[in-house]
């Protein structure tokens, strides 16, 4: 209803405002936008428009209308070119994978960054039953990645999304090859900054039946971390974001859980089933 989708933006541009920082981010990744309508309502939702946020977002084939999209301020970002990378399957050529958004800009540092946003298989049908589906998602965007290390010298990735995966997952430390490694990490390794919070502290951004999973993810290339000039962010720079308005008490599992707008058709009025992250960038 018009009354339930006014909600769900304002809830959005809440969440957005709430988010740590002196200012509104720079960058903003989306999965599940039906139309590029619903973002051009959002970025004029009263508690973010002053920003003037600038829309990237393509239609792709998945026929519910749940595509990418990446919304940024143009005075920190700007703007290049984009393309949607559709997912190759090559065992089920007929599936109908969500593609992969790729944006480029200029950074604030004025440096070329490259922005992939990412909306993998889910895991419905089980997890070792889909993964196959998900690990092409991943060999795509490496090959992305591995064909601009050879046609540009000087640029950076962030790599974000709902990977429908968990850190450890093969589909991100094999078939995309982003680890948590440290220590002499060079040109054309990539840095999980959800990894350790996952591994190590136990975190997650969405709840199964009671288990926190990591499944929304940012991926940075190795010229991003720890930089004394240009943009950088520390290897803890990854962070979920959780305000109470954002989350109910489950009787069930005795926890705090995400507020969900929708289960199956039953409508509850939550901002959404996963948890925000965010990175924060200096300069």
């Amino acid at each position: 209803t018009y009354e339930r989708y006014e909600k769900k933006l304002d809830d959005l541009a809440n969440v957005i405002r709430s988010l740590p920082g002196k200012e509104l981010p720079a960058l903003i990744g989306l999965a599940e936008v039906e139309n590029q309508g619903v973002l051009e309502d959002l970025i004029k939702a009263r508690r973010i428009r002053r920003e003037k946020y600038q829309i990237v977002h393509e239609d792709g084939k998945d026929p519910r209308g749940i595509e990418c999209a990446l919304i940024y301020q143009p005075e920190l970002f700007n703007y290049q070119s984009h393309e949607y990378v559709p997912v190759e399957d090559l065992e089920d050529p007929d599936y109908i994978h969500r593609g992969i958004l790729h944006v480029k800009g200029i950074g604030p540092d004025g440096s070329n960054l490259h922005v992939f946003m990412n909306h993998w298989k889910s895991r419905s049908g089980g997890v070792k039953e889909t993964e196959r589906k998900r690990m092409y998602a991943a060999i795509t965007l490496r090959k992305q990645l591995d064909m601009l290390l050879a046609r540009e010298s000087d640029f950076k990735v962030i790599i974000m999304g709902d990977f429908n995966d968990e850190p450890t997952n093969n589909t991100l430390t094999k078939g995309l090859s982003a680890s948590n490694k440290r220590k002499n990490i060079g040109m054309g390794e990539y840095y999980n900054l959800f990894y350790d919070l996952h591994n190590v502290a136990n975190q997650g951004t969405y709840n199964y039946q009671g288990t926190w999973n990591m499944l929304d993810q940012v991926i940075v290339s190795y010229n991003l971390l720890n930089q004394e000039k240009g943009l950088s962010t520390g290897y803890e720079g990854g962070q979920i974001h959780q305000e109470e308005d954002m989350m109910f008490q489950s009787e069930k599992y005795g926890i705090l859980l995400p507020s969900a707008t929708y289960g199956g058709p039953q409508y509850y009025g939550g901002p959404s089933d996963h948890l925000p992250i965010y990175v924060e960038f200096t300069w």
